[in-house]
């Protein structure tokens, strides 16, 4: 047991029914949890927070961020499938964008923890 672990094995039972009362479910918790495993990758940050700031090409991303353009591919697939991502086809390029505010939320969220926690050491 650490110093950060309570003395004794006794639980608050109004409070742990209070919390189970408002528990989501499993399937919610999973789905959080895969959309938080794309963001655990640095190169698919780089493309949301590139795509927060305008539509692109896989083009225009893989000269971005000095990439092939099937590595782009691969990683957009990745985000398209969990839906953190929108394409349009125009012409013969296909455009990205972010599927909507929400990743652009969450993103936002992630670089103000981010900067909050090396400003802090």
């Amino acid at each position: 047991m650490t110093s950060h672990d309570c003395e004794i094995d006794l639980a608050d039972e109004t409070a742990v029914r209070e919390v189970k009362s408002k528990m989501l479910d499993n399937e919610i918790f999973l789905k959080i949890s895969e959309d938080f495993k794309i963001f655990s990758d640095p190169t698919r940050v780089k493309i949301l927070y590139a795509l927060s700031q305008r539509e692109l090409c896989v083009c225009d991303l893989a000269s971005l961020l000095e990439m092939t353009h099937s590595a782009i591919s691969h990683q957009l697939r990745i985000m398209r499938n969990s839906n953190l991502v929108k394409f349009k086809k125009v012409g013969k390029n296909v455009y990205y964008s972010l599927r909507d505010e929400h990743i652009n939320i969450m993103l936002r969220m992630g670089i103000e923890h981010a900067s909050e926690s090396i400003i802090k050491g």
